[in-house]
């Protein structure tokens, strides 16, 4: 039922446990810098079929990405894009994993 009335698909919360969020975040704004970008809750950028918010844990060291978009393959794909993006710059906490 609930399919039926489905607008857009969402990755869920993905969280990373990094040591340098402020150097993806500038990573990510310069990478996606042809889309809209919007800096009110971290870094937002729309396009006009997806869009992705990134932002950081007041309370943890966690950077966290969702992904939405219009289509379930645009999202995955995307999805997979932005994470690529964010591992190629990410410094783990010590003995933390992902």
């Amino acid at each position: 039922l609930v399919e039926e009335y489905r607008r857009s698909y969402e990755s869920g919360e993905i969280n990373y446990r990094v040591s340098n969020a402020k150097e993806i975040l500038e990573t990510l704004k310069a990478s996606f810098a042809d889309g809209e970008l919007s800096e009110l809750d971290g870094v937002a950028i729309t396009y006009p079929d997806w869009r992705f918010n990134t932002r950081t844990s007041n309370t943890e060291p966690l950077l966290r990405l969702n992904v939405e978009a219009y289509d379930k393959s645009v999202m995955e794909t995307k999805r997979d894009e932005v994470i690529a993006k964010i591992k190629s710059v990410a410094k783990e906490v010590e003995g933390s994993g992902h």
